[in-house]
């Protein structure tokens, strides 16, 4: 066995807390490293990229900073929480810049829906497109406080790692009618099919079908109205980098570069990690930020698992991929005045591109595109008089098959380019400067996405609450989860509320190092 690192040690330091170690330095991660440095662990997180934030991290090209990931904060209270128990204040660490408004919509008809927190704009809006949808409109706006109130207040922030934890919600499942998709319910509520898409697109951005995942997940809505939708001034990895000085501050440590190979385990229990270079690193207790199926998959391999085996993960339905084209534009900060910090263009078909990704596996033709303008907020994020910008296209995730992303990149692109061309942004391709490309391909090599899916286990009904890979888990005793994959799911609200239910169930520290 190799001698752990001098750095790593409890003994060398002379602290005498307990250890834990936290595998990857996602923003869920971070947030687990946080809670548990409150708890009073002394923390060690490791992660194989060179900066903290994982998917929320950033790349810098000749002076334009490009966020990777996600680009918006919709529920600042749960990162202002984490902040408060540690001891913090969240507002003198990070800058947060309400939207306003929060995203516009563009239709192919040339009709468009501004979103924005203000209840009568909002209405107004809505009887601009459809005046018979008013009423509708507001029935769903009641619907969503409710689910809001139940799954994000309530089942969000409990433990959902025993059956009991199921049982006794179901009953209110049901008369939320849980079974109806997002998309359903939206149907239900306004007939304009520009509004149906407007109200129930939101699961793309946690991985999910509008056309199958739960409707509950109509609470985003309320989310946005009630807390607002805001971007953090140097991107989320501003935020992730804070985080990481909070965890440092606590006396814990950031080790990145390196990556973790396995799980240790002794008398059947997990005890540390080995890196891939042969370190092996000790702890009482072991929290992977990991994706579950890599976590299940690679870090456990030589262990028999009872119910997240490689044969039941591979049946599981998983997220959508992502093609994301980051580029930067010269001289363009006063051109296009009318496009926005958030925008997306909704393609042609909805149902039946929705279906092309998520059940045919198919890479279609048409697309809908989600464009990330940040120097409309934060001129910071490219060289003066000069643009930087994200397009996001949902695509198929690599374990459809059938795409050769290592062939179809290029022409992909350029097939984004002419709809950005035509519907947002002419004349663009004269001024594209520096430019990065991140396909299905690279969502698994760099962040180990099992089938480069962009967003884990996908979040329909029988994937969610108990069904989902638990924070705490049932393979390995002194193992714990956390991040999109786990309870109670993707998204930066979601990530970071992960973290608190996993600290709620593991042991005090006094109790574990005894």
């Amino acid at each position: 066995m190799l001698t752990q690192p001098e750095f790593l040690t409890k003994t060398i330091s002379g602290d005498p807390r307990a250890e834990a170690i936290v595998i990857g330095a996602g923003v869920g991660g971070l947030s687990a490293a946080m809670r548990l440095g409150a708890k009073g662990y002394r923390v060690t997180v490791i992660d194989r990229l060179d900066m903290p934030g994982g998917r929320g991290s950033a790349i810098h090209k000749d002076g334009h900073r490009f966020d990777l990931g996600p680009t918006i904060v919709t529920a600042p209270q749960e990162f202002r929480s984490l902040w408060t128990a540690c001891g913090r204040n969240f507002d003198e660490d990070v800058s947060l810049v309400p939207m306003d408004p929060f995203y516009e919509i563009r239709f192919p008809d040339g009709s468009c829906f501004t979103a924005s927190g203000d209840t009568d704009r909002m209405r107004d809006e809505v009887r601009r497109l459809s005046p018979r949808d008013l009423k509708g409109y507001d029935k769903f706006l009641a619907d969503s406080q409710a689910r809001y109130e139940f799954g994000f207040e309530q089942l969000g922030r409990a433990p959902m790692d025993k059956l009991w934890d199921l049982i006794k919600v179901l009953p209110r499942f049901a008369a939320l009618r849980a079974d109806r998709s997002v998309y359903a319910h939206a149907s239900k509520r306004v007939e304009d099919e520009r509004l149906r898409m407007a109200l129930s697109f939101h699961p793309l951005f946690i991985g999910g079908d509008p056309f199958n995942v739960t409707s509950i997940y109509i609470l985003v809505s309320y989310l946005e109205k009630t807390y607002g939708v805001h971007y953090a001034m140097g991107g989320v990895a501003a935020i992730a980098e804070a985080m990481a000085n909070v965890v440092r501050d606590q006396g814990g440590r950031i080790l990145l570069g390196e990556t973790v190979d396995e799980i240790t385990v002794e008398d059947g229990r997990a005890t540390g990690v080995t890196l891939e270079g042969g370190e092996q690193v000790s702890a009482d207790i072991i929290v992977s930020n990991a994706d579950p199926g890599h976590t299940y998959d690679h870090l456990l391999r030589d262990r028999r698992k009872r119910r997240w085996s490689e044969k039941k993960l591979a049946k599981r339905r998983w997220s959508m991929g992502l093609f994301v084209w980051y580029f930067g534009s010269k001289g363009t900060r006063d051109k296009w005045a009318d496009v926005g910090h958030h925008t997306i263009l909704s393609g042609p078909r909805y149902q039946g591109l929705v279906n092309d990704i998520f059940i045919k596996g198919k890479l279609a033709e048409d697309m809908s595109l989600y464009v990330h303008r940040p120097t409309v907020t934060d001129t910071g994020a490219a060289p003066e008089g000069d643009d930087t910008f994200y397009v996001l296209s949902p695509v198929p995730h690599l374990g459809h098959g059938g795409v050769d992303w290592r062939e179809h990149a290029e022409p992909y692109k350029q097939a984004v380019l002419k709809v950005l061309e035509d519907r947002l942004l002419p004349g663009l391709g004269d001024h594209i400067g520096v430019e990065e490309v991140f396909t299905p391909l690279d969502f698994e090599s760099r962040y180990l996405s099992p089938y480069g899916a962009g967003f884990s286990i996908e979040p329909r009904i029988l994937q969610s609450a108990w069904f989902r890979p638990h924070n705490v888990s049932e393979e390995l005793p002194g193992l714990f989860l956390c991040g999109a994959g786990t309870h109670p799911g993707a998204g930066l609200p979601g990530v970071v509320a992960s973290a608190d239910v996993m600290a709620q169930i593991v042991p005090d520290p006094e109790r574990v190092s005894q």
